[in-house]
């Protein structure tokens, strides 16, 4: 499979066509790409069974399209600990030479860096990696934005943008860090966390969005 194919496949997953229809709109933009080259990738990804078609709305992965994405989401975030466990790269480093990494990587050499890391559960950013066979473990994390006041929570995965993470760098919030929430100001406004010490932090609606945590038991 070609690394378009393979990335045309991951972002659909990644627009939640797991479980969602995806519009050619949300395809041209999140790849950069013409609407005419969507069109084509979604009849060769049809052909292969991989997604179906609902006319006029978009594209949703079938089963066999959903392994393939969780294969490729298991090669990218195995790629990502090698890179941070064993080269030193930071956690807003990795995302980029591991997207490199995954469409040259044969299955025995991902199941040979796995055992080298003594099976990682975990990418740098929290994210679940996916089993050998292309299911998905289950998580219990779920989004800040649906935090009650007043219990306390961890850190469990964050989102890998770049940008994102240099934000989360900024604010000093790592992956294991426990919080409270004491206040959420209407409107989708900023969410007041704050340490066991004491220490505050504002947080965006946008950003609180992109943070998974659960609660402290």
């Amino acid at each position: 499979m070609t690394p378009n194919k393979e990335n045309f496949i991951k972002a659909i997953y990644e627009l939640g066509g797991d479980h969602s229809v995806i519009s050619n709109k949300k395809l041209v933009k999140n790849l950069s790409i013409s609407a005419a080259s969507v069109t084509e990738m979604n009849a060769r990804l049809l052909k292969e069974n991989l997604i179906s078609h609902v006319p006029y709305r978009g594209v949703k992965l079938t089963a066999s399209g959903i392994r393939i994405a969780h294969q490729l989401i298991r090669k990218h975030r195995i790629w990502e600990v090698f890179l941070s466990e064993k080269l030193g790269y930071n956690w807003n480093e990795v995302h980029a030479d591991a997207d490199l990494l995954e469409h040259v990587s044969s299955d025995l050499l991902i199941e040979r860096l796995n055992d080298f890391l003594d099976e990682p559960e975990f990418d740098p950013h929290g994210g679940v990696i996916p089993n050998k066979d292309g299911s998905l473990p289950e998580t219990s994390a779920f989004p800040l934005t649906d935090v009650s006041t007043g219990r306390p929570f961890t850190i469990k995965e964050v989102d890998d943008d770049e940008e994102f993470l240099n934000y989360l760098l900024e604010k000093d919030i790592q992956l294991g860090d426990h919080y409270t929430l004491t206040d959420v100001e209407s409107f989708d406004g900023p969410l007041t966390l704050e340490t066991p010490e004491g220490r505050q932090i504002l947080i965006g609606h946008k950003a609180a969005f992109k943070i998974l945590v659960d609660y402290v038991v």
